[in-house]
């Protein structure tokens, strides 16, 4: 069996790989801050699945989390087939309104985290001329809207030039770029989504469906919904300064985890 690891695993988008994942039985590493919450999903899917699922708490806004994952991503008697890069979280407010202590939080999380777990896992998978990343970014990224949209700018940016770098090695690395999922991620920033269209929103498990398919399509940008496709579409052919007017009025972000 392969394994994957997955951060951000018990809610969400992470919940959704770790369940699809283990569907197609890959063994897993569960990574998140509740440890309750990690056995109970590792019990879980262990018994649902026949799969193994090791446990790992570490929070990704420590140096002390980062370090732990990637101990584990660069243990290569037990070797990580897929990264998921998936733990992230929004702030409410806009740029001054949010204390710079939560700013920097999000950036150690969203890019030092990103970085270094995809350099651990990618050093260890090129030795071995096999593997991949899923960096989960978001349509933020492709809208000029505070630093949750910059940070899902630069793993977009990033994915893309390290899946150019490693092209060769057999390591594939993709980012993958929601919208609106329903998820916990709004309810924990304090977010209200009642000015968010139903059209938007999109399930978890479908979204994961098709981002592993767009991953075995060896595509290194995953839009996985063509509602969203569109509207990226239309983004391209807007003028910036009108891209932020929308972005404000149809909430404070694009593409929660």
């Amino acid at each position: 069996m392969t394994t994957a690891l997955i951060t951000g695993s018990t809610a969400g988008i992470g919940a959704a790989f770790a369940r699809r994942l283990a569907a197609q039985k890959h063994n897993l590493v569960l990574v998140a801050r509740d440890t309750k919450r990690l056995r109970e999903q590792a019990t879980e899917l262990h018994d649902r699945h026949g799969i193994e699922a090791e446990v790992l708490t570490a929070d990704l806004s420590t140096e002390e989390g980062i370090a732990a994952v990637e101990r584990r991503l660069s243990d290569r008697t037990h070797p990580v087939d897929l990264l998921v890069n998936n733990a992230g979280f929004g702030n409410k407010g806009r740029y001054l309104e949010v204390p710079m202590a939560d700013e920097l939080t999000m950036l150690k999380v969203h890019i030092e985290a990103v970085l270094r777990l995809t350099s651990a896992a990618t050093e260890s998978m090129r030795s071995r001329g096999r593997g991949a990343v899923v960096n989960v970014a978001s349509v933020a990224a492709f809208v000029p809207r505070g630093t949750y949209g910059a940070s899902k700018a630069w793993v977009v940016q990033f994915t893309q030039g390290a899946a150019r770098d490693l092209a060769d090695s057999g390591v594939r690395l993709m980012a993958l770029c929601p919208g609106f999922v329903r998820t916990e991620f709004h309810q924990r920033a304090g977010m209200g989504t009642d000015n968010i269209p139903n059209w938007m929103w999109l399930d978890a498990d479908k979204l994961v469906t098709e981002a592993l398919a767009d991953l075995a399509r060896g595509r290194t940008v995953s839009i996985p919904d063509p509602r969203y496709k569109a509207l990226m579409g239309l983004v391209k052919l807007t003028p910036r300064g009108l891209l932020g007017g929308v972005s404000s009025r149809t909430g404070r972000k694009y593409g929660p985890q």
